[in-house]
């Protein structure tokens, strides 16, 4: 099994939280959760995430699906 490595990142004043898979180029786009952005690479593959308002999560468990891929 191929392992990778998972790079997380807080920001306490900014109340956000980034974890990325891979380290490359991406951008950000909206999720189904208002919390929640992921980032893609050119080809829509799903590289990291991010979390706004984290503390706004602290009594309700946040719960996603992260496609791998975009639509076709």
């Amino acid at each position: 099994m191929e392992q990778k490595a998972l790079k997380v990142w807080y920001d306490h004043e900014a109340d956000f939280l980034e974890v990325s898979f891979e380290t490359r180029e991406g951008y950000f786009r909206e999720t189904a959760n208002e919390h929640v952005m992921e980032k893609v690479d050119a080809d829509g593959v799903v590289i990291g995430f991010s979390v706004l308002r984290i503390s706004a999560l602290s009594d309700n468990p946040l719960s996603l699906v992260l496609p791998g891929r975009k639509a076709a």
